[in-house]
């Protein structure tokens, strides 16, 4: 552990390419967290979408990650880590650039196309991203280094949030109607009123291809040093020592849990303060609760990454999806502020997980890691799949989230939340199996 003191988490000559990469996950965080509120957006601009429809946003935003994982990974061991960043980020701006001709449309399936394409940017980046994080520096601290690159990704998030909040919700003339009046206006009515709302849907889309293309002149212009990862092995003998490596196996499968857990719990919540709204005559602000829940993400990773220097990282995963678990079980079953707090309370257990399987599963790999990144960012079609799930469940008495209530007292929105549950615990179980071979930092 001494030794382990003594060893930077980042040395010096590498702090650039570090900072610049870095950056990147602020950047796909921005992306995440302006899509998930979404979900409710486009159910309140097109009412008539159902609770399955609307939840297609995440799985048209996730899928791409599962679609392009694989050939992103193809592509940097063809060519290198700097030219996958670059496509990577092309395909960013131009996902994003497609919002204008969806509002232009007013075409559904147009904006997730749109945001499938934005999505085939992100697998570029986080195939790209998180193994090069990994090399830049001693073995030792690899984990610790991901989760410090990665607590910057809520900081992009929270800016997403914000984003979302402001500029879109807040400014949809759709979410001034209750869904009675709504329905009630002429078709002109309607008609202005949807034009209006979904380019507001577009503009920080468009704003942000214009960010992605400030970021990837830069990034054209630095130079990303070559690590020792990038000495090639066969594509054969890479699967081959994939798939005979249960570690990363169970890697892939816990990843989809936690990706699929955060999607859901920070999709969700907005069905989950309606439901409070309209059950109680409350006027919560969801996105208030789902920012709180961010702040607490991004303090728990920055808490997780300083613990992660005394204790075993597949220990505090361990500690953490427990503690997650039973927080979703507070949000099923407690009534009120309290469930809803114990919502919020999901994120700071979920904060360490993704970069903490990332570093366990791909520990001590060589060229290899470059498609077992793909493996791990193909796992983030847990957050396509998982949200359609939920859905299911929400529906299960109708297009409202408290239709049918289970045991007599608990609405479906929360009952919901069981998936969650299921998936923090197998990520706890992820953990405990892998405290006694993956020892150390």
């Amino acid at each position: 552990m001494s030794n382990t003191k003594r060893v930077p988490i980042v040395s010096k000559d590498l702090l650039f390419p570090f900072i610049i990469i870095t950056s990147l996950f602020a950047l796909w965080g921005i992306a995440n967290d302006l899509t998930n509120p979404m979900v409710s957006a486009f159910k309140k601009v097109m009412p008539e979408l159902s609770n399955i429809q609307a939840s297609l946003i995440q799985f048209a935003f996730y899928f791409g990650y599962f679609f392009m994982a694989l050939p992103a990974a193809l592509f940097i061991r063809r060519f290198s880590y700097k030219s996958g960043i670059l496509l990577g980020l092309v395909l960013y701006a131009i996902g994003a650039f497609l919002f204008y001709p969806a509002a232009l449309y007013e075409e559904y399936t147009y904006f997730l196309i749109s945001l499938w394409v934005i999505t085939c940017g992100l697998a570029f980046l986080e195939t790209t991203a998180n193994p090069l994080i990994l090399a830049l520096g001693d073995k030792r601290t690899a984990t610790q280094r991901l989760n410090l690159s990665q607590a910057f990704n809520p900081v992009g998030s929270l800016t997403g949030m914000i984003i979302a909040q402001v500029f879109v919700l807040a400014a949809l003339r759709s979410d001034d109607y209750t869904t009675e009046a709504y329905s009630a206006l002429s078709v002109a009515e309607l008609a202005v009123i949807r034009e209006n709302d979904l380019n507001i849907i577009s503009i920080p889309y468009l704003s942000l291809g214009v960010l992605v293309l400030i970021i990837m002149t830069i990034i054209f212009f630095t130079r990303i040093p070559k690590t020792s990862v990038e000495d090639k092995m066969t594509l054969s003998l890479s699967f081959k020592k994939l798939f005979e490596n249960k570690i990363y196996l169970k890697g892939v499968l816990a990843q989809a849990a936690c990706v699929g857990s955060q999607i859901m719990c920070w999709t969700y919540i907005f069905q989950y303060v309606d439901n409070l709204n309209e059950s109680t005559g409350w006027n919560i602000t969801a996105t208030n609760y789902n920012i709180a829940a961010m702040v607490l993400f991004l303090s728990g990773r920055w808490i997780g990454t300083g613990i992660m220097k005394r204790v075993n990282p597949s220990r505090v995963l361990m500690l953490f999806g427990t503690g997650g678990a039973i927080a979703s079980i507070g949000a099923i079953i407690l009534p009120g502020i309290a469930g809803l707090i114990s919502l919020v309370a999901i994120s700071v257990f979920m904060s360490i997980m993704f970069p903490t399987i990332y570093g366990i599963a791909l520990k001590n790999m060589g060229d290899e890691a470059k498609i077992g990144s793909a493996g791990l960012v193909m796992a983030i079609v847990g957050g396509a799949l998982m949200p359609i799930a939920q859905a299911a469940i929400l529906d299960l008495g109708g297009d409202g989230f408290a239709d049918i209530k289970l045991l007599g007292y608990i609405p479906e929105v929360n009952f919901s939340f069981i998936l969650p549950a299921l998936c923090l615990a197998f990520v706890g179980y992820y953990g405990y199996s892998t405290i006694k071979t993956i020892n150390g930092n």
